[in-house]
């Protein structure tokens, strides 16, 4: 049986470390660019945030608002909760199963790879067109699956 700390010195646990470390902190940049965009374009959900904007009710009304802008990056924000969540989890999970280094780091830097691509810095925000995200959205997905199925058939006991 393998230490726990053991596990934790692995080189697969530090090249999951790092590469979930890189795409949470680049889903977790997205909500101070949504409050950059809601401030830029004046476009609020709150009346309590139209404050500096506006001296009265009928002035503050005016900067309730949807922007296109606001909502495509609050889209890619959500996008990201919906799928960098479940990488780490299963990610952690398959890190500590002990796959071999070269598998590991395949799936890693696919992922975070396809996230980049999906959201943050060329697909969703640009935009481009379909199927460009899509297509990086169902490599995310597949990547975790292929973990996930690894780690059920290999590692778990059902």
């Amino acid at each position: 049986m393998v230490e726990v700390s053991q596990m934790i010195d692995s080189d697969v646990f530090l090249a999951f470390s790092t590469y979930a470390t890189i795409v949470v902190l680049k889903m977790l940049l997205l909500g101070p660019m949504t409050g950059y965009y809601r401030m830029t374009r004046k476009a609020f959900s709150n009346l309590e945030d139209t404050t500096i904007h506006g001296r009265n009710e009928e002035d503050k009304k005016k900067f309730l608002r949807t922007d296109p802008d606001v909502e495509r990056v609050r889209r890619c924000h959500q996008n990201d909760l919906e799928n960098i969540v479940p990488f780490v989890v299963i990610g952690l999970l398959y890190a500590l199963s002990g796959p071999a280094l070269s598998t590991a780091l395949l799936h890693f830097r696919v992922f975070v790879g396809s996230r980049f691509l999906h959201t943050h810095t060329v697909a969703y925000l640009l935009p481009l067109p379909q199927p460009c995200r899509g297509a990086s959205w169902i490599v995310g997905m597949l990547t975790t699956f292929s973990m996930g199925y690894q780690l059920l058939s290999t590692s778990l006991v059902l």
